[in-house]
C-alpha cells in the first residue's frame, strides 16, 4: 500500500488507524517517523514520504515518532492472508528465527537461498531480514525497559542483543533517547512488577473486535492443566525455545491485555509474536467483513457481531494431535482425551496462580509411549500414532513457515485424515485464512437453516464468493448455534 500515495495521504490526514501496521509516515523535514494515526498536526504533504515497515524508515535514518509510537503498531495484515515466500519470511522472523538461527537458519526453513529471501525483502518492505529482527529487537528493548525494573544489561541480552553497546547504539538511534532515558521520561503511577519474568503489556488490533467466539472457543476446548478461563482472562501455558511460560489474555474496549511469565526473558518477543497469532490480532476486519457483507445471506450476521477473528493456536504440533482426538466426538470428550495426556505425558510447570500444571506433550513424547497404553478406538490410535510419528522424525512440519496447499495435501495423505481434519488444522493451526469446512455438523446446520446449500459440493460452490476469507465466514456460521465456542465465558 505504501506505493499508493494518494491513499497513504488521505489516510494521514484523516489520521486513520485502520492503516497502523499497513505502512509508516516519514517526515522529511524532522527525520521522524509516524503511524498513519498520529495525533500530532499531519505535515505538509511534500515532506511525507511512505515506507512499508519500521525497519525500512529506520534503515532510511528515521527514528520513532515519541507521541504515536509506531513500533506498537498492529502488524501488518499482509503476512496472515498470503503464503508467499516474503509472508512465510516475516512470521518466521516474527516468531524469531533469524535471531536464534541467524539468515542461513531462516533460508533452510524456507528452502531458498539467502541471497534470494534477501532480495525479495528488500524488493517488498525496504529491508533485509538482518533489520526486520534489528527492529523487533528495538520493540522488546523498549518494552522491557517500560515495563521492568530489570537492569539494562539483562535487558539487553533478553531482547536478543549480542552486546550492551550494540543495544545502547539501536536504542538510542532508533528512540533518539537512551535506555536510561527512556526509562527515566515514563509517568510512574505504580512500580513494575517484581516476579521475576513477570510482564504486563497491552496487545493492540484493529477494531472492530469481537471476542465472543474467540475467547468462547479457547476457553470451551481449553485442556484441563494447560488452558483454563479464570477471572475474565485465558490462560495458558506455552512451550517457548528457551524456556517456558504461562500467558494471560483478558479482552479490553481496545486492546488486549496480556501478562506474561517466562522462565527465560528471551522468549519475550516469540512468546508475544504466538498470543497475537492465536487471537488473530493482525487481522484486518475491514476488508473480511466487507467481503462477506456482499453475501446477502452472511450480511446480517457480519452486521450483529462484526469483528470475529479465527481463534488459532501457539503451537502448531499440539493443534493437529488435539484435532486427531476430536474426531467423531464431542467438545467435552475431546478436551477428557486431551487432560489425560496432558496429565500423564506433559511436562509439569509451576504456576503462581494455580489452575495450570503441565505443558502439552510434546511429538517425540506422544511418538515414545506404547500405543496400547492409550485409551481410544483403535483406528484413531493409529491415526495419531502415524501423525506424532512423522513429527517427531521431522518427515511432517507444521509451522508458521507451512505452504498452506501443499502441508494441506501431505495431511490428507496420512491414514485416518479427512478433509475435515486437514482443514481445520489449516484454519486454527496454520493460519489459512480461506481454509473452509463443508462437512463440519456445525456448518450443515448453519447453512440449513440459513438457507444456504447443505451438501459439501454444493455448499462449496456457494462460498466461492467468501474467498479469500472463508475461515472467518465459518465463524459467522458457527455463530448461528447456541454451543458454548460462541459465548464469552461469564
Amino acid at each position: 500500500m505504501h506505493a499508493d500515495r494518494d491513499r497513504c495521504l488521505r489516510a494521514v490526514q484523516s489520521k486513520d488507524a485502520r492503516f497502523d501496521g499497513w505502512f509508516f509516515t516519514a517526515v522529511l523535514t524532522t527525520r521522524i517517523y509516524c503511524r498513519p494515526s498520529c495525533p500530532v498536526v499531519p505535515p505538509k504533504p511534500e515532506n511525507m514520504v511512505f515506507h512499508p515497515s519500521a525497519a525500512a524508515c529506520q534503515q532510511a535514518g528515521f527514528r520513532a515518532c515519541k507521541r504515536c509510537r509506531p513500533d506498537t503498531s498492529p502488524g501488518s495484515p499482509e503476512w496472515n492472508h498470503r503464503a508467499d515466500l516474503v509472508a512465510r519470511a516475516m512470521r518466521l522472523i516474527g516468531d524469531g528465527v533469524v535471531d536464534r538461527e541467524g539468515v542461513p537458519g531462516l533460508a533452510a526453513r524456507l528452502g531458498y537461498s539467502t541471497r534470494q529471501i534477501e532480495r525479495q525483502l528488500l524488493a517488498e518492505l525496504g529491508a533485509g531480514p538482518l533489520a526486520l529482527a534489528r527492529a523487533q529487537r528495538a520493540q522488546t528493548a523498549r518494552l522491557l525497559v517500560e515495563t521492568t525494573t530489570l537492569p539494562m544489561a539483562q535487558i539487553a541480552f533478553a531482547a536478543g542483543f549480542s552486546s550492551i553497546r550494540t543495544f545502547n547504539d539501536t536504542v538510542r538511534e532508533v528512540y533518539a533517547l537512551s535506555p536510561s532515558e527512556l526509562r527515566a521520561r515514563l509517568p510512574r503511577k505504580g512500580a513494575p512488577a517484581a516476579a521475576p519474568g513477570a510482564l504486563a503489556l497491552r496487545l493492540p488490533f484493529r477494531a472492530p473486535l469481537n471476542p465472543d467466539n474467540l475467547f468462547g472457543h479457547l476457553a470451551a476446548t481449553a485442556v484441563p492443566g494447560v488452558e483454563e478461563w479464570r477471572d475474565g482472562a485465558y490462560r495458558r501455558t506455552l512451550r517457548l525455545p528457551y524456556g517456558h511460560g504461562i500467558a494471560a489474555l483478558t479482552p479490553q474496549p481496545d486492546h488486549i491485555a496480556c501478562r506474561l511469565t517466562l522462565s527465560d526473558l528471551r522468549d519475550l518477543p516469540v512468546a508475544i509474536s504466538r498470543c497475537r497469532r492465536m487471537l488473530d490480532l493482525d487481522a484486518d476486519p475491514e476488508a473480511v467483513d466487507g467481503r462477506l457483507r456482499t453475501d446477502p445471506v452472511l450480511a446480517p450476521l457480519v452486521d450483529k457481531a462484526p469483528g470475529r477473528r479465527v481463534p488459532r493456536t501457539v503451537d502448531e504440533a499440539e493443534f493437529a494431535v488435539r484435532a486427531v482426538l476430536g474426531q467423531q466426538v464431542s467438545t467435552a470428550a475431546a478436551r477428557t482425551h486431551a487432560g489425560r495426556l496432558a496429565a500423564a505425558h506433559g511436562e509439569p510447570v509451576d504456576d503462581p496462580e494455580g489452575g495450570l500444571s503441565h505443558l502439552f506433550p510434546s511429538p517425540e513424547a506422544l511418538a515414545a509411549l506404547d500405543p496400547e497404553a492409550l485409551a481410544m478406538p483403535r483406528t484413531r490410535r493409529a491415526t495419531l500414532t502415524n501423525l506424532v510419528g512423522q513429527l517427531a522424525d521431522g518427515s511432517l512440519h507444521l509451522g508458521v513457515e507451512s505452504d498452506w496447499e501443499e502441508t494441506r495435501a501431505r495431511l490428507l495423505a496420512l491414514p485416518g485424515f479427512g478433509p475435515w481434519t486437514a482443514d481445520v488444522i489449516g484454519m486454527r493451526a496454520l493460519g489459512d485464512p480461506d481454509a473452509f469446512l463443508p462437512t463440519d455438523l456445525g456448518i450443515r446446520r448453519a447453512a440449513q437453516e440459513l438457507g444456504l446449500p447443505s451438501t459439501p459440493a454444493a455448499l462449496t460452490a456457494r462460498a466461492a464468493g467468501w474467498r479469500p476469507w472463508r475461515a472467518y465466514a465459518v465463524q459467522y456460521l458457527w455463530a448461528t448455534d447456541t454451543h458454548p465456542i460462541n459465548f464469552l465465558p461469564i
